[in-house]
């Protein structure tokens, strides 16, 4: 999204979101040089968060306490299984695996995050041990295929295409010769 979109967008609605203000400093960061329409509606745009025609919305106004509570089993559990096991178990994986079976339980100020956990721990304790309970046993039924492999690094798209040119030559290396030779034979 170029810049005038998002500062429109903003405009329009009113608030400028994180989003919005990540994309924008992504496009100041990386651009050789900014348009004159650009520098405009960056002015635009300052204008209106100064007068509060626009509001900038914070970072994070609130949390999900269901997180923590999912995070604080799941590492517990973990913790007991790789003691006795060869397993390698991923805790991120496992809580969000749980966390997309449990209901969020979000907060906006301190008390009402130790309400939403005294009330998760009251009422729903049982139903979070046993959804991390199930996200490990089916983490441990997985086979490790490819234990060797690697996420691809988000960067630039040169380095993405060297990642993946460099996964093919791994495992086809032959086939570019296969190519030219079938070509040869045409």
């Amino acid at each position: 999204m170029s810049i005038q979109k998002i500062v429109e967008q903003a405009l329009q609605d009113g608030y400028l979101t994180p989003a919005m203000e990540t994309e924008v400093g992504r496009i100041c960061d990386t651009a050789v040089e900014l348009s004159i329409e650009d520098y405009m509606a960056l002015d635009k745009l300052m204008g209106a968060l100064l007068t509060g025609e626009v509001v900038a919305v914070p970072r994070k106004q609130f949390i999900n306490v269901m997180e923590e509570l999912v995070l604080t089993e799941a590492i517990a559990r973990v913790a007991e299984i790789q003691v006795t096991s060869v397993h390698t178990i991923d805790v991120g994986d496992i809580a969000a695996y749980a966390l997309n079976r449990l209901p969020p339980l979000y907060a906006t100020t301190e008390e009402g995050a130790k309400y939403q956990s005294q009330r998760a721990s009251e009422e729903l304790q049982d139903l979070i041990r046993e959804q991390v309970s199930a996200a490990i046993a089916r983490s441990l039924d997985q086979p490790n295929f490819f234990p060797e492999r690697q996420a691809i690094s988000k960067s630039t798209g040169n380095e993405v295409l060297k990642q993946v040119s460099s996964l093919l030559q791994a495992y086809a290396p032959d086939f570019e010769e296969q190519t030219a030779t079938d070509r040869e034979a045409s």
